[in-house]
C-alpha cells in the first residue's frame, strides 16, 4: 500500500503533466521561428549593427532558440522563448505582439458609462508626460506658462541654468492641447474624428506645441538663464518633430543624420510615391522651383532603383541602401526657407512645423539616460554631432530610426503573433549607428531605476563640468 506522501508526489506529478502537454509538439513554433528568422535576414535595417557591433550572429541566435523550442512542453513556454530571443536583439524597435485571447474565450466586455471621448481615442494621455530629473535639482523654480514643456531655473556656480522638461516629442502627451484643439477648431470632442478631422487636430496641436517650447525658451531668457539643460530623460520617442525641436534648442545650424533604409518593396512604393508627387508638384510650379523639384524626383528615382536592388538573404552590409536624411531629401535648411510651398514637407520634413531656428542661442547640453528612445535619441544625436550642446546623463536604451508608413510587419503563420522590425536607419556623423544609444559626453552613472533625488545628486555632482564644456563649445 502506497504512502501518503507518495499518494500525494502522484497527484503532483499529474497536475503538472496534463494529458494534452503530452501531446503538444514544438514543430508549430519551429515554423514560426524559421519564419521570423528569414523576416530577420531580409527585412531587419539593423542586422549589420547585431552582427558586427553587438556580436550576435543570426545562425546562434536562432539555433539557440530552436533547441530550447524543442524542450518546451507548451504553448506558454514557447512564448517565453520567443520573447527572449527578441529581448536579446536588444533593439528598442524590434517586437513581437501576441494576438489578443479567442473570442469565445473573452469575459463579455461591461457597458461602458463614461461618454466617448475622441482625445482619449487619438491616445492623448496625460500620463506620458513624466516629471524627468530636472525639477529634482536643488533650488529649482518654476518659470513660465503651465503646459507640456515645464520650465524652471537653478542658480549654479554664479550661473543660472535654465531648464526644460520634453517627455515626448509629439503632442499626445498633453490632453489639454488636444481639447483646446477641438475647441478651436469648432468640433465636438464626443463624437468621432474622422481622417480629416484628425489631420486638423494634428496639425492644431504640432502647432501649439511648437509655440509653447518656444514660448518656454524665451521665458527663461527672461529670467537670467544662461545656460540650457533640456531633460529627456525617460523620454520614449515621439515624430519627427524632434528635429524641429532640436533646431529651436540649437545655437547652430543643423544637418541630419544620413538615411538608411531596407532594400526590398517597402521603400520601392515609397521612393515611387515621392518621386511622382515630386514630378506632379514641379509640372504647375515656376522655373526656378520646377528645376529644384525635377531634381529632387530624380534622386528618388535613383533611390527607388538602389530599394529594388537584390541582396542574399543575411548579408547585412548589402541590406541596407542610404539616401537622403533624416529630414528628407534636404538635411539642413533655415526655418521658412521653404514657406509657402505645397511641396515642402515632402522634401524637408520639418517644414509642416512653424518653428524658428535659434530661439536659444548660448550654451546648451541635452540630459539623457538608458530609457531616452527613438526619437529622443534622434534629438539629442543631431545635436552632439553638429557640436551643438554637451550630452549628459548616462547611454540611451538604442531604438534609432523605427517603421516608416507602417512599417513591414510579419504575421507568423503558427501563432498569429506580429514581429516588427525596424526599417530604416539613421547613421551618426562617424557612420554608427544610432540603435547602438547615444554615449554622453559627460557619463553621471544613473540608473532609470534610481530615485528622483539621488538622479539629481549624480547630475549635480557632474553639472560644473557640464556647464563648462557646454561654454566652451559654445564659443568655437
Amino acid at each position: 500500500m502506497r504512502s501518503i506522501a507518495t499518494m500525494l508526489a502522484w497527484i503532483s506529478l499529474i497536475a503538472a503533466s496534463p494529458a494534452d502537454s503530452q501531446s503538444w509538439s514544438p514543430q508549430p513554433w519551429l515554423t514560426d521561428l524559421a519564419q521570423a528568422k528569414q523576416a530577420f535576414a531580409t527585412k531587419y535595417a539593423n542586422l549589420d549593427w547585431l552582427e558586427h557591433d553587438r556580436e550576435v550572429t543570426l545562425a546562434s541566435l536562432f539555433d539557440e532558440a530552436a533547441d530550447h523550442l524543442q524542450s518546451a512542453r507548451s504553448d506558454e513556454e514557447a512564448k517565453t522563448i520567443m520573447n527572449r530571443l527578441i529581448k536579446r536583439v536588444g533593439d528598442g524597435h524590434v517586437s513581437i505582439d501576441w494576438p489578443r485571447i479567442a473570442a469565445w474565450q473573452r469575459t463579455p466586455a461591461a457597458v461602458p458609462t463614461t461618454r466617448f471621448d475622441a482625445c482619449a481615442n487619438l491616445a492623448f494621455d496625460e500620463n506620458r508626460n513624466t516629471p524627468g530629473i530636472g525639477a529634482s535639482l536643488s533650488g529649482y523654480h518654476a518659470v513660465g506658462e503651465p503646459g507640456p514643456f515645464p520650465a524652471g531655473t537653478i542658480h549654479f556656480h554664479r550661473r543660472t541654468v535654465g531648464i526644460i522638461r520634453i517627455s515626448r516629442f509629439e503632442p499626445q502627451e498633453s490632453p489639454a492641447t488636444c481639447r483646446a484643439a477641438f475647441q478651436a477648431l469648432h468640433g465636438s470632442i464626443d463624437g468621432p474624428c474622422d481622417d480629416q478631422c484628425q489631420d486638423a487636430l494634428l496639425t492644431w496641436s504640432y502647432d501649439r506645441i511648437t509655440r509653447a517650447l518656444e514660448e518656454q525658451v524665451r521665458a527663461l531668457q527672461a529670467a537670467g538663464a544662461t545656460v540650457l539643460l533640456v531633460d529627456v530623460t525617460g523620454n520614449e520617442g515621439g515624430s519627427e518633430w524632434a528635429e524641429a525641436a532640436a533646431r529651436i534648442v540649437s545655437p547652430k545650424p543643423l544637418t541630419s543624420e544620413a538615411l538608411g533604409f531596407v532594400r526590398g518593396p517597402h521603400w520601392v512604393e515609397q521612393w515611387t510615391s515621392l518621386a511622382s508627387q515630386l514630378r506632379t508638384a514641379a509640372a504647375s510650379a515656376d522655373a526656378q522651383d520646377r528645376q529644384r523639384l525635377l531634381d529632387w524626383a530624380a534622386k528618388a528615382e535613383q533611390s527607388r532603383e538602389r530599394a529594388a536592388q537584390q541582396c542574399s538573404p543575411g548579408q547585412a552590409r548589402s541590406l541596407v541602401a542610404q539616401s537622403g536624411y533624416a529630414t528628407g531629401l534636404v538635411g539642413t535648411a533655415h526655418a521658412g526657407e521653404f514657406a509657402g510651398k505645397a511641396w515642402a514637407d515632402l522634401v524637408f520634413n520639418i517644414a509642416q512645423f512653424p518653428y524658428h531656428d535659434s530661439v536659444w542661442s548660448g550654451p546648451l547640453a541635452v540630459l539623457v539616460d538608458d530609457q531616452t528612445w527613438s526619437a529622443a535619441e534622434q534629438f539629442a544625436a543631431v545635436l552632439q554631432d553638429n557640436r551643438a550642446a554637451v550630452i549628459v546623463g548616462a547611454r540611451t536604451g538604442g531604438a534609432g530610426c523605427g517603421h516608416t508608413n507602417g512599417g513591414t510587419p510579419t504575421v507568423l503563420q503558427n501563432s498569429g503573433a506580429t514581429l516588427e522590425l525596424p526599417d530604416c536607419v539613421r547613421f551618426r556623423k562617424d557612420g554608427s549607428n544610432e540603435v547602438a544609444g547615444i554615449i554622453p559626453d559627460v557619463l553621471t552613472g544613473m540608473r532609470h531605476n534610481d530615485g528622483s533625488a539621488f538622479k539629481a545628486k549624480l547630475v549635480e555632482a557632474h553639472l560644473l563640468e557640464t556647464i563648462n564644456l557646454a561654454t566652451n563649445l559654445r564659443a568655437r
